[in-house]
């Protein structure tokens, strides 16, 4: 669908805030700067947190309702729509495809995972396996297809694998520790 702006990876994990209960903008920013949830994955300015809030409103992911509060201010209320709740579902449950994106796309993905508990997790980390073996399988033909004499694009190539068996092995770890306990 040309045209249309599908959201960023932080907007993503931003719905995944918001879809266990309604939240108001400063209890996500307080969220995500706790050092044990997504805040060990993301460092977000408050101006730039509520201009991607702002921004999932307009395009219909979120919706905000202004509650009005006992000698406090007024205060804005966010919720997901259908639409924010369909595309948060799609986004977690699809594997990161590149091995760049494990550090922030795939650790934001595993926390929401793990927030759904034991089978969520496995279906993740299951698929995102699959996805990394084609990486590996698609590296070692570029490898294969080498001439003798491009020793630099070999070791790019050695290096990238390098990276997606170490991704490998730790999803190997993330699923023993979230799964085999079955404890979210």
């Amino acid at each position: 669908m040309s045209g249309v702006r599908h959201p960023l990876t932080i907007e993503f994990a931003l719905l995944g805030l918001v879809q266990r209960r309604p939240m108001h903008p400063y209890e996500i920013y307080q969220h995500l700067r706790k050092e044990s949830a997504l805040g060990e994955v993301w460092h977000i300015k408050q101006a730039h947190l509520y201009a991607l809030l702002r921004r999932l409103e307009e395009e219909g992911f979120l919706i905000g309702v202004t509650e009005t509060q006992r000698n406090r201010p007024p205060r804005r209320v966010l919720s997901l729509t259908a639409r924010g709740r369909e595309a948060f579902t799609g986004w977690m449950r699809t594997p990161v495809p590149h091995g760049r994106d494990f550090r922030i796309e795939f650790l934001a993905k595993l926390y929401f995972a793990h927030q759904e508990g034991a089978d969520a997790v496995e279906l993740l980390i299951a698929q995102q396996r699959r996805t990394c073996q084609r990486l590996l399988d698609d590296l070692d033909n570029k490898a294969a297809t080498l001439p003798p004499d491009q020793p630099y694009r070999r070791l790019v190539i050695r290096f990238r694998r390098g990276q997606i068996q170490a991704a490998l092995a730790w999803l190997d770890s993330c699923r023993a520790e979230l799964v085999s306990d079955g404890a979210p």
